[in-house]
């Protein structure tokens, strides 16, 4: 068997959706649908290059859910594979780029999920109170914005968000403005998230958010530090924790994991993240 990032999920896939296959969301209707373009440079050491990836922010009558739009397209296609042939999923021709988190905010607070490995863990954030308002417009894809800022994390935060769209949410864990983010960048140019695209509420009626249950329901709360040392305990861990399952490697695929180890180890060192401090 060969040792690949896509057979890895493949495998996790087959153990999660037996168990909760089609668990959908019921009672949340949808009153809101926008994408956004994150655009970041997560690596010092490579300050040239650019990752994007766009995320769906699907609003409810009482909560928001931040998710990327290539996880959704990818469990779509799981899916619609598993339902023609179960004893077989070719995922050669999925992509698998993507970023496996989900952040659902309330007035209250904002909820990350993750899952690392067989396990789906959370951690709650404070919802940000202490934006500065500024006096200042600004018309972002023919948007009427107002601006505020906000140090948060480790980063200096200006946002743009639009009254006319009374939704108190934004992308990632930004929230608490008297209307939906339009646009929000941090001072160093490093993380910016930007709306392209809304579907208009009338064409929402009727329709709620269809995000999978095992995404968020029966999660295991902790704390940040420790889902940060639980991804680390598994990718040290992951060969162990495949071979267990069955995984047969031969040395070459061995001599491969050594090598993405200390890749990983180095690559500890030139990370940026989204949040530089707890």
């Amino acid at each position: 068997m060969n040792f690949r990032k896509k057979q890895i999920l493949t495998i996790i896939f087959l153990f999660v959706f037996s168990v909760s296959f089609s668990q959908t969301i019921k009672s949340d209707s949808l009153r809101g649908k926008f994408t956004y373009l994150l655009q970041c440079k997560p690596n010092t050491l490579n300050r040239d290059y650019v990752y994007k990836e766009l995320f769906s922010l699907q609003i409810s009558d009482s909560r928001a859910f931040f998710i990327s739009e290539n996880r959704l397209k990818f469990d779509s296609l799981f899916m619609a594979k598993f339902n023609k042939n179960k004893s077989h999923i070719d995922l050669n021709n999925v992509s698998t780029q993507t970023s496996n988190f989900l952040i659902i905010q309330t007035n209250d607070n904002s909820q990350y999920y993750e899952a690392v490995g067989m396990s789906l863990l959370s951690y709650n954030s404070a919802v940000i109170d202490n934006w500065k308002l500024i006096d200042e417009t600004k018309v972002i894809n023919s948007i009427a914005c107002k601006k505020a800022e906000v140090h948060y994390k480790g980063r200096d935060w200006t946002a743009w968000y639009a009254t006319e769209i009374p939704f108190p949410y934004g992308p990632n864990k930004f929230s608490g403005l008297p209307g939906l983010i339009v646009k929000i960048t941090d001072k160093t140019g490093d993380y910016g998230f930007e709306l392209v695209k809304s579907i208009p509420s009338s064409n929402l009626k009727g329709q709620t958010i269809a995000i999978n249950k095992m995404y968020y329901q029966n999660s295991k709360l902790i704390t940040k530090k420790e889902l940060v040392q639980a991804r680390a305990d598994f990718r040290e861990n992951a060969k162990y924790q495949l071979e267990s399952m069955g995984t047969v490697f031969s040395q070459d695929q061995k001599d491969n994991l050594r090598e993405r180890q200390k890749r990983i180890e180095i690559e500890k060192n030139t990370r940026n993240p989204i949040e530089l401090e707890d």
